[in-house]
Parts: C-alpha cells; sequence; structure tokens
C-alpha cells in the first residue's frame, strides 16, 4: 500500500493512498465526491494501453486514505496534490478531475501555477463557480448546501441510495449502459467514506474559481454529459469553455454526471485522443 504524508491531526499522520502504474507522460486522476479512486476503473486500462504513467489517490477522507477531521477545503485539498505531485517528482503531468476534482485542479494552478503540468482536463465541471446567480441559476446556495449536510446526518447511506439515480440517470440508464452491480459497487465506495469527509465536502461548492481559471494557460479539455443532473451543462461547462475559449470542449449527448462509467466509450475516445496531442 503505496502513502504519501500531507500533514498531522493530533497524533497521527494524514496520509494519501495512491496508486502510481505504467510508464510514459504522467496523468494524475483526481475523483469526484463522495468516490475514490476505485471511480477511475474504466479509464484506467486505456490510459496505460495507451502508453501512460497513472497516478490515481484518494483525497483525504476517503477510499483508503486517512480520514481527519478537517482540511476539506480547495486551498487544502490543492496543497495535499501538490505535495503528491512533489514527492513523486513528476513533470510534464496531466491533470485530470471530475466534478469536485475539477476544483482541486482549478485551485492547484490558481496557487501553484502551471510549471509542472502539461495539460489539464474538467469532466464535469465545478469551474468557474457552481454558486446560483443569473448566469447560473442551476446552481447551489447555501441553504441547498445545508439541505444536503443535513440529509447526512440524518442518514447518510438512504440519501446515496436515492442520489444515485441522480449521479447515473439509473432510472433512463439502469440495464443499458450501468449495471445493478457497478451501482453497487460505487454505493459500496461512497458509503466507505468518511461521514464528516462527505459532510464538509458540500461547503466547496460555494466557491469561486474566475481567478484561478485565469491562471490557465495550458492546453485544456472540457468533458460535459449534456444530461448531467448534478452540475448542468448550461451552468458549468459552457460557461467554462466561455471563460478558456482555446480550450477543447465536447459535450457528451446523454452523458449524466457519472458518464466515466456509462459513457467510457466516448470519454476515452475523447481523453486519449487529447492525450496524444
Amino acid at each position: 500500500m503505496a502513502t504519501i504524508t500531507v500533514g498531522t491531526e493530533n497524533s497521527t499522520s494524514i496520509d494519501l493512498y495512491y496508486e502510481d502504474h505504467g510508464s510514459g507522460p504522467a496523468v494524475v486522476l483526481i475523483s469526484g465526491w463522495p468516490f475514490d479512486s476505485r471511480s477511475w476503473e474504466a479509464q484506467i486500462h486505456p490510459l496505460l494501453a495507451a502508453g501512460h504513467r497513472v497516478i490515481a489517490y484518494d483525497r483525504r477522507g476517503f477510499g483508503r486514505s486517512s480520514r481527519p477531521a478537517d482540511g476539506y477545503d480547495f486551498d487544502t485539498l490543492a496543497a495535499d496534490l501538490d505535495t503528491l505531485l512533489n514527492e513523486l517528482d513528476l513533470h510534464e503531468v496531466t491533470l485530470v478531475g471530475l466534478s469536485l476534482g475539477t476544483g482541486e485542479v482549478a485551485r492547484y494552478i490558481g496557487v501553484h501555477g502551471t510549471q509542472r503540468l502539461r495539460a489539464c482536463v474538467f469532466i464535469e465541471s465545478l469551474a468557474p463557480s457552481f454558486t446560483r446567480s443569473a448566469d447560473n441559476p442551476k446552481g447551489v446556495d447555501r441553504a441547498g448546501v445545508e439541505a444536503v449536510q443535513q440529509a447526512f446526518r440524518h442518514d447518510r447511506p438512504a440519501w446515496l441510495t436515492a442520489t444515485m439515480n441522480d449521479f447515473l440517470n439509473l432510472d433512463q440508464l439502469l440495464g443499458t449502459r450501468v449495471s445493478e452491480d457497478a451501482v453497487r459497487n460505487l454505493w459500496n465506495a461512497g458509503a466507505d467514506a468518511s461521514p464528516i469527509a462527505t459532510w464538509a465536502c458540500p461547503r466547496t461548492w460555494l466557491e469561486e474559481f474566475h481567478n484561478d481559471v485565469k491562471r490557465i494557460d495550458i492546453p485544456t479539455l472540457i468533458l460535459h454529459g449534456t444530461a448531467d443532473r448534478i452540475l448542468s451543462v448550461e451552468g458549468q461547462g459552457r460557461r467554462l469553455h466561455a471563460a478558456l475559449p482555446d480550450a477543447r470542449y465536447v459535450e457528451i449527448d446523454g452523458g449524466p454526471h457519472l458518464m466515466c462509467l456509462t459513457h467510457a466509450e466516448q470519454v476515452n475516445r475523447e481523453l486519449l485522443a487529447f492525450l496524444s496531442r
């Protein structure tokens, strides 16, 4: 089991679990919430077959990483990512973020720059902001975040079961693009996460990334599903593309929030094509 230490909490270290496979140009995969690196299974095999070194890690509080009581803000999460890149001495890296992971990509670049990076990928992006506004009427506000947090405290496993439908659009895709077994596997990963971390992360949904996005000066790919019920394509993907007009922007028709699973073939085709450039 490979880990790096990113801090301490009282008498214990805060360690991040990671897997480091293959050789070639490095790709670092940063998962969505409330899941962990296991959610990249459909991408890891094709990336390795295409000749990439693939590093997938679990953010603090999730998967096989330590479960501290704090540090669930993008400044800290981006600092954790920076420690990983430095400890592994990675250069010419492509960062690939999904959902909450896109916040880490944006904040990492905003704070630490792009000296170590070759490119970046935003899949179902939080950036440039998820806060409800005139430009983003399908975003969230503080009351919405608090309602989600209250649902966790009441019955987190039941909330996860109910929300899996909107993560994967199960009313439309179950049995065709995703199996009950795959849903159960993802549910297990979400249920296994730290309750404190699961509760704390939604507060990050209100953070802004406009200044971070301005610092992106490397090739960028933006992928967004047209049927994402969590982060709308109008409010998120298209607004990020407007902020980064030189980025390659692709909408995956019918793709839900977790389209890396349901539409893996399309996602992988676009990802590999971008990396090959």
